[in-house]
């Protein structure tokens, strides 16, 4: 069985992942984990942008309040203040790597608005492209450095836990058995989407951090909290494409087959109001029997230009965008909850660190706002490498037995278990969740659990994360963000700042 020995061990290819890798590489070797390239991350689909205070008339401190807002007063301050202050200085950082941002003719950011932002603080690339232009960027330094050594075709199977600190993961790469033992692990995983019927995440977000990180006994908080991206676009395929909340923040609306615009009679925000009420509205036209589009007919003068990806996808698919409405549906999109981090990414155990999706920092709150997520997987993700390369190297310890990877002898069962596992989250414990239907769920996970074989790694980790968004859902018994119950249908103020943990 091979064995590596490494300063710091990075498991997951996204924003974070890759951004902590290079930055601890400097300081010693570093061995990078990926489920597939290092391309395949949701970081790589993200079309919006970054968020950052970096315009004439905003200010992190605008930033701070918006972020709060968002969150349903879940956000822990602290971090939501490390985030606003730190950020755009991480942005400047990627345009000096060779980040190529759309600037003006004066070479300042060019800056859009989102959904609940009070100001135009949105970072873009290449239009709608700013995902690919940042993991381009980052896997570029990430490959150039000689101290890192990339593991394509690698799962982490578990962590290995040694004196109540964590010491490295077994994992499977290209289906061999492999142990890397780190005086510092980092996961960056990234999110679960992959566990419901619609998503905008990539295949490889199966939620497996989660499952890993909760099997070694560390702290979890905030599962209920998934944020179903209000317009993805509606086609039979996964993951689904994203038709980016810039695109309704340049002046697109969302109508109903009637051509009705229904947003503007729920909030005052209309369109532009916190993607949970937006997802939650589509949500119940599609329940009421009519579909929902996008209009962004108005903007055909300026559509091709600012959102090039999105024109692209639409057209492949028989859609003009300049000409056509376009389809939507909300879709499972971000994790608010995940491994509990302090300001420094450090989890409840020992030596392991988590950043990105996988993460709970507290700057999301019960609601994430539009395009925090790449800048939290930045900001973090260096405060990740500052805090990990000042670790000692590991005390040693005796060699551990060899050990095999579980053979997965019926990958048509757990492609059946798979599916079903995406069909009950979506039906029970989505976009609306009640007690009857949470209790349904958790029973037929357990059954679905005990059909599966050892070798089914990664269909038992959707599983084990499920139950723990699920159970999660089930205990808070009020509405609050990206958590709606209709059997318990408000905020209720005993709920404000408490948080359901493991």
């Amino acid at each position: 069985m091979k064995r590596i020995r490494t300063r710091f061990l990075v498991v997951g290819s996204g924003i974070a992942g890759l951004h902590a890798a290079w930055r601890a590489s400097a300081h010693g070797d570093v061995v990078v984990l990926t489920k597939r390239s290092l391309f395949d991350s949701a970081t790589a689909y993200a079309q919006g942008g970054i968020a950052a205070a970096l315009g004439a008339g905003d200010s992190p401190e605008l930033h701070h309040q918006d972020t709060l807002a968002a969150g349903a007063a879940l956000c822990d301050a602290a971090a939501v203040a490390v985030l606003v202050a730190e950020g755009p200085a991480r942005v400047r950082d990627l345009a000096l790597l060779g980040a190529r941002f759309d600037t003006d003719p004066d070479g300042r950011f060019s800056l859009s608005r989102e959904a609940a932002h009070s100001r135009k603080r949105i970072v873009h690339a290449d239009g709608d492209q700013t995902g690919a232009e940042v993991a381009r960027t980052l896997i570029s330094r990430v490959r150039d450095a000689k101290s890192i050594t990339v593991l394509e075709r690698a799962r982490a199977l578990d962590l290995i836990v040694v004196a109540g600190r964590c010491v490295g993961v077994r994992a499977s790469h290209a289906g061999r058995p492999i142990e890397i033992i780190a005086d510092a692990t980092v996961l960056a995983t990234g999110g679960c989407g992959q566990i419901y019927r619609h998503t905008t995440n990539p295949q490889v977000a199966t939620g497996d951090g989660y499952a890993i990180a909760h099997r070694a006994g560390v702290r979890i908080a905030d599962m209920e909290f998934v944020q179903f991206h209000p317009t993805a676009l509606d086609t039979p395929e996964t993951p689904l494409s994203l038709i980016s909340e810039a695109v309704r923040g340049e002046g697109a609306v969302l109508v109903n087959d009637h051509g009705q615009r229904f947003m503007t009679r729920k909030h005052k925000l209309a369109e532009l109001a916190p993607r949970d009420i937006v997802a939650r509205e589509i949500y119940r036209e599609a329940k009421s029997g009519t579909r929902v589009w996008i209009d962004a007919r108005k903007l055909s003068r300026t559509f091709a230009s600012r959102f090039p990806g999105i024109l692209k996808i639409c057209l492949a698919r028989g859609i003009d965008p300049l000409k056509d409405r376009i389809p939507v549906t909300p879709a499972a999109h971000y994790m608010m909850g995940g491994i509990v981090t302090d300001l420094a990414g450090r989890s409840s155990l020992e030596r392991l660190y988590a950043c990105g999706e996988v993460g709970r920092t507290g700057v999301h709150g019960a609601n994430r706002l539009a395009s925090n997520s790449l800048l939290e997987g930045l900001v973090f993700a260096e405060r990740v490498a500052r805090d990990a390369i000042e670790l000692p190297k590991l005390p040693r310890f005796a060699r551990r037995p060899d050990w095999t990877v579980p053979v997965l002898r019926d990958r048509g069962a757990a492609q059946v278990a798979a599916d079903a596992i995406r069909s009950l989250m979506w039906e029970h414990a989505g976009i609306d969740r009640n007690e009857k239907g949470l209790r349904l769920c958790l029973q037929q996970l357990d059954e679905i659990t005990k059909r599966l074989s050892p070798g089914a790694t990664e269909e038992l980790n959707m599983a084990a994360t499920a139950r723990l968004i699920t159970e999660a859902a089930l205990m808070r018994r009020e509405s609050r963000g990206g958590h709606f119950r209709h059997d318990f249908p408000r905020e209720k103020r005993k709920w404000r700042g408490r948080h359901i943990e493991w």
